[in-house]
């Protein structure tokens, strides 16, 4: 009956749309507190990381939405936190990494089954598929707890460079699971730590041995508790708890109405969990293997090998999106006024070449490769489909107001914040 009256309080044409139904408890997995306890200690600590200097935290941050606030972030060999993050002159980094960090909010529920920028690691009636092959999937209780082996083996991300640590080492020469493994000597440190061994039994009773697998399931848990969002006064509004402005209501009706924006930004949390070529102007080195050509990103292709799927790349959900700039996969807008816009009319903006970019100073980097090669960016643009639609002001105005209206307070400063302190005694970035 709210979410009947929430549609009446709409103006004629608003009322006959169809919105999603709010969300509910069913629609998320259940955490255990020990878990999501332990799991915020080792999310904060940087022991994780090769050289003990990075940690999950620094490069999703709730200050930045859960990211990093930069387009393109640096991982090891960068100093710092968020848009003031440097290059360490000791060490700098080998390159950006190659795709801007996605924010962390309800990954705790069902709905989502796929993650990354391509969907590289998905759920599916199987199990979880990896391009990493079966084994490296096996003893993740869930996909997000999966996708944590990602960065901490990844030389630009969190493993250290290649030959200045054991992780590192062990990556480079391809011993990730088993004794000795990259994962092994993380999962060592880890209970080394008296602190850190008395929270797993707590979190983990019954288990004999402390793996890296319990590691990415506390901070999954932890994630999933810490960062779940639907709170929004949209979410008021669809349980019929609250209402929305005015100039909300109008963006919301060009969404969800004349824009067509739900087509793709569908379902309670504003996404399809599915791939398009929406024309994003790409930037860095993008993503490809080191012997391979280190600009062009064709997305969603390098999973699957189907050129329908090149420079598609997976819907992002748009909750608490006003403050998980910069936007776009590889982070090419810093202002959500002009990326809205664009990604309306995306073969004009191509055009037009943006350079509105977050990107801290780094030697040697070749950041617009792709965007100063006409035929590059002619490809890129050619793989749109649809129609360019030029946006008034009134209407990015609007629609502005709607995005501002699924901002979550709740979820912006986490349920539990960052930690005083680590057991490892490292220090924590604030």
């Amino acid at each position: 009956m709210r979410f009947v009256i929430a549609l009446l309080a709409l103006t004629a044409p608003a009322a006959a749309m169809e919105f999603p139904a709010p969300v509910t408890d069913d629609g998320y997995r259940a955490t255990d507190p020990a878990v999501v306890e332990w799991g915020r200690l080792l999310f904060w600590d940087p022991i994780l990381s090769g050289n003990r200097n990075i940690s999950c935290g620094t490069c999703h941050h709730p200050r930045f939405g859960t990211g990093d606030g930069l387009s393109l972030g640096l991982g090891e060999g960068g100093v710092g936190l968020g848009p003031d993050r440097v290059v360490d002159p000791e060490n700098p980094p080998e390159q950006r990494i190659p795709r801007k960090s996605p924010a962390l909010f309800n990954l705790g529920a069902h709905e989502f089954t796929v993650l990354f920028h391509d969907g590289r690691i998905e759920e599916t009636p199987d199990g979880l598929r990896t391009p990493m092959g079966p084994e490296m999937v096996e003893g993740f209780d869930t996909l997000l707890s999966a996708q944590t082996m990602f960065p901490v083996l990844s030389a630009d991300e969190m493993a250290g460079h290649y030959g200045e640590n054991d992780v590192a080492k062990a990556v480079r020469q391809g011993l990730i699971t088993g004794e000795g493994g990259a994962w092994s000597i993380l999962a060592e440190r880890v209970a080394a730590i008296p602190a850190y061994d008395a929270m797993w039994r707590e979190a983990f009773p019954g288990d004999d041995r402390l793996d890296f697998t319990d590691i990415s399931d506390a901070i999954a848990q932890f994630v999933e508790h810490e960062w779940r969002s639907d709170t929004s006064p949209f979410d008021a509004w669809l349980r019929g708890e609250g209402t929305l402005p005015p100039e909300a209501l109008e963006g919301l009706e060009l969404f969800y109405g004349a824009l067509g924006c739900a087509s793709c930004h569908s379902g309670p949390f504003q996404t399809d969990h599915a791939f398009h070529a929406t024309g994003q102007p790409q930037l860095g080195p993008g993503k490809a293997e080191r012997f391979e050509d280190h600009a062009r990103d064709d997305g969603r292709f390098r999973v699957t090998g189907a050129e329908a799927d090149r420079y598609a790349f997976r819907t992002p959900s748009l909750r608490n999106v006003t403050r998980t700039g910069p936007w776009g996969h590889a982070g090419a807008y810093d202002d959500l006024r002009r990326f809205v816009r664009d990604h309306a009319a995306p073969r004009g903006a191509l055009s037009r070449a943006v350079r509105s970019a977050v990107l801290p100073e780094l030697e040697g980097a070749e950041d617009w490769t792709v965007l100063n090669d006409p035929s590059q960016v002619t490809a890129i643009a050619a793989a749109v489909a649809g129609p360019d639609r030029v946006l008034s002001d009134a209407e990015v105005d609007a629609l502005i107001s709607f995005l501002e209206a699924l901002e979550d307070p709740v979820a912006l400063s986490g349920r539990l914040g960052a930690p005083a302190s680590v057991p490892s005694g490292l220090q924590i970035d604030r």
